[in-house]
This record gives C-alpha cells, sequence and structure tokens, in this order.
C-alpha cells in the first residue's frame, strides 16, 4: 500500500480536486491517503471525509506543517511513502510511475517535474517563470513539484521533521545528488502566484527557509544543488531575456532580504499564497 500525507491549512477550495484525482482512479487497496488539517477554520476536513474509507483525516488545532507532517507519518503504514501540498494536482499514473522508481531500489527520495500552470497569472510573473523555466533549479522536483516520495530506507534518513519553514528542502537534502532524483517524464500541476505582491510574499518564506536551514543543519549544504548564477549570466547576453531577466532579479533581491529580516526578527509567520488557490480547475 503506498501511504500519502497531506498537510492542509484551510484548503477547501482545493481539496476536493487533489483527493478526487486519487481515489476515483486507484484500485482498491492502492492508496492510503492522510489528510492533517492543521489549524483550519474552514471545512477543510468535513470535506475530506467525504471521499470514505481511502482518505483518513487528522485534525489539529496546531497551524503548523512541520507538525502535520509527523502526525500523519505517526499515523501512516505504507511505503513509499509520499509527501503532497493540498493545492497541486497529481495523478495516480504519477504516483505509481513515482513508486515503480523507488522500487528499482538504487534511489531513496523521488519527484515529479513541475508543470507550472499559468493561467491567470499575470504577465510579469509570466515573464519571471520565461527565466525560471531555464535554470537549473527548475529540474529540482523535491522543492519545486509540491510532492516527494520516499522509500522506507530514504525515511530512516532522519527522526521527525524539524521545526522548520522549508520541510522539502530539508528532505532534498537528506540525500546526495545520485540518491534523489526528479522523473522528467512525470509531472505535477503546482499553481503560482498571481501576481508579483504575492510571488515575493512566497519567494520571502522560500528564503528564509534557506537561511534558517544553513544556520540550524550546516552539514546538509553539501548536498546542494547547482547554482543558477552561470545560467542567469549566459541569459544576461540575450536582448530578449533582459526584461524578463530584470523581474526575476527584482523578485528574488526583494525576498531574499526580506527573508533575512523575517528571520532575524524571529518570525516563521504562514505566508501561503491565497492566490494561486482562487484558480480552481476542474479533473
Amino acid at each position: 500500500m503506498i501511504s500519502i500525507v497531506v498537510p492542509a491549512h484551510n484548503e477547501s477550495s482545493v481539496i476536493e480536486r487533489t483527493l478526487g484525482a486519487w481515489v476515483n482512479q486507484a484500485d482498491p487497496g492502492e492508496l492510503e491517503v492522510i489528510v492533517v488539517c492543521n489549524g483550519c477554520s474552514d471545512n477543510t476536513a468535513e470535506i475530506a471525509r467525504r471521499f470514505g474509507r481511502t482518505v483518513r483525516v487528522i485534525e489539529s488545532d496546531v497551524a503548523s506543517k512541520s507538525h502535520a507532517l509527523n502526525l500523519g507519518d505517526a499515523a501512516a503504514v505504507g511505503f513509499p511513502r509520499i509527501y503532497a501540498d493540498a493545492d497541486i494536482i497529481l495523478t495516480v499514473g504519477a504516483i505509481r510511475a513515482l513508486t515503480h522508481r523507488l522500487d528499482l531500489g538504487d534511489v531513496f527520495a523521488v519527484a515529479p517535474t513541475a508543470d507550472i500552470n499559468l493561467a491567470g497569472c499575470s504577465w510579469s510573473i509570466r515573464k519571471y517563470f520565461e527565466i525560471r523555466s531555464q535554470l537549473p533549479s527548475s529540474r529540482e522536483g523535491i522543492g519545486g513539484s509540491g510532492v516527494y516520495a520516499l522509500s522506507a530506507a530514504g525515511r530512516e534518513r532522519f527522526a521527525q521533521f524539524p521545526d522548520i519553514i522549508a520541510d522539502d528542502t530539508f528532505v532534498r537534502l537528506q540525500f546526495k545528488a545520485w540518491e534523489r532524483a526528479t522523473l522528467p517524464t512525470v509531472t505535477s500541476t503546482v499553481f503560482p502566484a498571481r501576481r508579483i505582491r504575492q510571488l515575493i510574499a512566497v519567494r520571502t518564506r522560500a528564503y528564509a527557509g534557506t537561511l534558517q536551514l544553513s544556520k540550524r543543519f550546516p552539514e546538509s549544504n553539501t548536498n546542494k544543488t547547482p547554482s543558477n548564477k552561470s545560467t542567469l549570466i549566459g541569459l544576461a547576453s540575450d536582448p530578449r531575456s533582459w526584461i524578463g531577466l530584470a523581474i526575476y532579479l527584482c523578485v528574488n533581491v526583494v525576498a531574499r532580504a526580506r527573508g533575512w529580516l523575517m528571520l532575524r526578527r524571529g518570525s516563521s509567520r504562514w505566508a501561503r499564497d491565497s492566490s494561486s488557490r482562487s484558480h480552481v480547475v476542474s479533473t
């Protein structure tokens, strides 16, 4: 049985879409889905329970993704174990492909490639992702696709999820480059922020998470992915890239500075973007 842990904080607008893609397509007994509603003030739990025995719902008053992941882990019984954000689209076929890759035994962590859905996004957001799509970091699924899967041996690399911002980056850095894989032909649909202001907020939290990890777990830096710097320098030589490059750099310079301030002030305030959840695509 494949176990899927889904931390969910006020995800009533998207949770039905996410769970429906699994429950309606999976074989009987193939999946165990655990939705951990953490600090919800909406009816996420009620919607999730409508899917019957395939979906187990756990409710917690603590609005913390890491706490939710640990609760889901404690309840899950199957492997491979998949951890998925509540607002992505992942097919059962993709779940099976991730499982098959882990079954080969040569890697311990896998993820799909992110398929960025830009419908409804502003022109500036489209320009941002036009640049991002050309960078090495865009081909890293653990931390970009909203999904990662671990084998039983991979899950043994760490005890509990620490109380940090960037759980996916923490997991990725538990493995050497050759111990993890991103599947180029398997995708998850990711819905980004629709406006630059919201994107800066999301990127601020991402940078804060990276800085926090470097401070608390410096030994994991040896497993980092290649830098985007050389690719960005190459793009600067093409005038057709200048507008997008300017937007990309401005967003990340501002977000990096804000992320540093966020950590310095000791804040880990929830910075979930709601604009991406307002564009719900039916399956």
